[in-house]
Parts: C-alpha cells; structure tokens; sequence
C-alpha cells in the first residue's frame, strides 16, 4: 500500500466517523437513545411557578394527525434542543394560562411543522393532566418580532421553528404555530 493510499484510507475513515458524531448531535430521533418514559415527567402538584433544571423533561407533546410525539425538555439552549424541543424558560407550562413558548429546530424535531394545518389538534401529556389544543393560527416573522413571545389572556401554545425549512445555515425567518386550549 503507498503512502497517498493509505493517507487516502485515513482521511476515509476520520470523515466516517466525523460524519457519524454529527449525524447523532443534528439527527437525534434517528438515535433513539431517549426513549420517552412511560411516566408522568413532571410530578404532579403546584407547577405554575415551579423552575426546572435546563435539559430536564418536562412533558409529552404530540401532533396526532402526522404521527408526532416529542419529549420538551427545560430551555432553548443548544444543549437542551439537542435533546427535544425545549420550553421557553419564564413562559407558562400548558395548562396554565398565558402564552407557553416551545422552540425546536427545523431540521430535526420540528421539521414537521411544515406540515400542520389550522385546526389540527396538537397534544400535551404533562403529570396526570391531558390538554388538547387546537391551531388558530400559522405564520412567518422576522427573528425581530418578539410579540408572539408576549403573555396571552387564556391558554395558548406557541410552536417556534426557523424557516424557510429548506434553508441551508441559519434561517432568516421563524415560522409560528399557535394553537388554543380546546374545550369541548
């Protein structure tokens, strides 16, 4: 074997594995490593000004009609999305009111919100407790427009992702989901 051959074969390999690290930190549901549990996440009782550690999980969240199901986890740092859609620190968790915030990337977890429509019906599973709620509202802003971010009167759930969804590095736009609580 001559040198370049095998400089050739190395550089081969490094790259394989390079690629293989990378596939694990931007594709995670391809590794499910984190299965969700079968239990309550968030344990029952007063939570409506609880703190929770970032990365933590939180609760269940689930598009029914695309098959979906993600675990958020505490905060929206890089660690954290990493791990799942994370729950904006500061925002209410669902089931209480105001405006509870849910960022997730576009290219792993929240990749399906391309897909949503008004009136699907979006699912949180958090302790003992079941919300449904239902979209009223899809739309793309400026990184800038943090008014989507402010309190709301009644239970709103808000989905952030960037966008355009097909966008190579860091997207210019977010695209909103924002859904109500539903009550039958």
């Amino acid at each position: 074997m001559t040198r370049s051959s095998r400089l050739s074969w190395l550089l081969a390999v490094i790259g394989a594995l390079l690629l293989t690290k990378g596939s694990f930190a931007v594709y995670p549901f391809l590794f499910p490593n984190n299965r969700v549990a079968e239990v309550s996440i968030v344990t029952p009782g007063n939570y409506t000004d609880a703190r929770f550690k970032p990365g933590s999980e939180l609760f269940r969240l689930s598009l029914p009609r695309h098959d979906s199901t993600f675990t958020v986890v505490e905060g929206t740092t890089e660690a954290a999305l990493r791990k799942g859609p994370g729950h904006l620190e500061g925002s209410p968790l669902p089931g209480v009111p105001g405006n509870s915030v849910i960022a997730g990337h576009r290219d792993t977890h929240f990749r399906v919100l391309k897909d949503v429509l008004v009136g699907d019906e979006v699912r949180v599973d958090l302790a003992d407790q079941s919300y449904v709620y239902r979209i009223v509202d899809i739309r793309v802003v400026s990184p800038k427009d943090t008014y989507v971010l402010r309190s709301e009167s009644g239970q709103v759930l808000t989905l952030i992702t960037c966008y355009p969804f097909r966008y190579f590095g860091p997207a210019p736009e977010r695209y909103i989901v924002q859904a109500r609580l539903f009550e039958p």
